[in-house]
């Protein structure tokens, strides 16, 4: 268990809080080693969760959508929960009640803030492109009427949590010497080769090649 105190008590970790994390840090790096995030607001249709696009800073999260994107325009200085889970591996106990997964996942809680400072919007359109693989410098820039067609919140990072399971199976004591397997499969995502397009005006860019045979999910 983290040594790190819970930000509030809605990021508090309840149910297998053994596993809960609330280190900055550490919360960080699972943020940066993530690739989506799944965004939830209340809207007049009621609730809805999204998946997303995000980048990071030490302190905010950045979000971002086309003008039209009900998601964002109802969480426009509103409460917003944002999730991103990495899934590292299944594990396999003797029976399938205690069956469960390896995984790295956060919790962001906040009043998200609508960015409207041109500066402030590049740079996290920046962050956003080049969370995952970084290609903001390899392609054109965007371009006046792009930037005003997107909406991009800025969700604080100060009420987090994480979970964070690793290991193999816990079997229950009865079951241990049960002549079944037990144990965890580990899941890993990799960049493949690649493909250009038909119309590609270039070779492939050094940085797009450096991601090839990359985990997805490791810095």
């Amino acid at each position: 268990m983290s040594e790190h105190l819970p930000a509030s008590d809605r990021t508090t970790v309840r149910r297998g809080a053994k596993r809960a994390e609330y280190g900055h840090e550490n919360i960080l790096e699972i943020l940066r080693s993530g690739s989506v995030a799944h965004v939830g607001v209340n809207t007049s249709d009621g609730p809805i969760v999204l998946p997303m696009v995000y980048g990071v800073t030490d302190d905010v999260m950045y979000l971002h959508g086309a003008l039209a994107n009900s998601l964002l325009k109802s969480g426009m200085d509103a409460e917003m929960c944002a999730t991103v889970t990495i899934v590292d591996g299944l594990v396999i106990a003797k029976t399938p009640f205690n069956h469960s997964m390896n995984y790295r996942s956060v919790v962001v809680r906040g009043k998200a803030r609508v960015v409207e400072d041109e500066e402030e919007a590049i740079h996290a359109l920046r962050l956003m492109t080049d969370h995952i693989v970084p290609t903001w410098d390899v392609t054109r820039d965007p371009s006046a009427s792009e930037i005003r067609a997107t909406r991009i919140v800025a969700l604080p990072l100060d009420e987090k949590s994480a979970k964070v399971r690793t290991g193999g199976a816990i079997n229950d004591p009865d079951d241990v010497d049960t002549a079944v397997w037990s144990g965890y499969i580990p899941i890993t995502s990799t960049f493949g080769t690649p493909v250009s397009n038909d119309d590609a005006g270039a070779d492939i860019p050094a940085e797009v090649l450096r991601a090839v045979g990359r985990d997805v999910h490791e810095l």
